[in-house]
């Protein structure tokens, strides 16, 4: 009888399917694309941008600056005091010391808000800074 049993439970153990090594593959791929991506901090406010005729194409942007209409500061989904903004800046830039800075302001904003912001990204260091247009 017992060795029925056994015979059994040997079958039983056979027909059972491993699944550690698909769960280590899911894992390695979980922390490849965790380590390669560059994450965009999108600025949290919608912008009109303006038109330019002397435009070119950046391919990447890691830090985004938004002036709204109202002319407040947008950083990472979260309004930003003018005082603050430098050590905003700089607490992004020390995640990734690459970045490039892109600053989109309204079409209505105030100008002086755009330099004052373009200003601070520079003290902060930033070594990449552009204003984003429409083309």
């Amino acid at each position: 009888m017992r060795r029925q049993s056994l015979a059994k439970s040997s079958k039983e153990e056979e027909q059972q399917i491993d699944l550690t090594p698909m769960l280590d593959v899911v894992f390695i791929m979980l922390i490849f694309f965790i380590v390669t991506a560059q994450f965009v901090k999108e600025p949290g406010v919608d912008i009109t941008r303006v038109d330019a005729a002397s435009a070119q194409q950046k391919n990447r942007a890691n830090i985004l600056i938004a002036v709204s209409p109202d002319n407040v500061i947008w950083m990472d989904k979260k309004q930003i005091e003018e005082e603050a903004l430098r050590l905003t800046i700089e607490r992004f830039l020390v995640d990734n010391p690459d970045s490039q800075v892109v600053i989109q302001a309204d079409a209505i904003s105030d100008v002086r808000l755009l330099a004052l912001v373009k200003d601070a990204a520079k003290e902060a260091g930033a070594s990449d800074i552009s204003v984003s247009t429409l083309n």
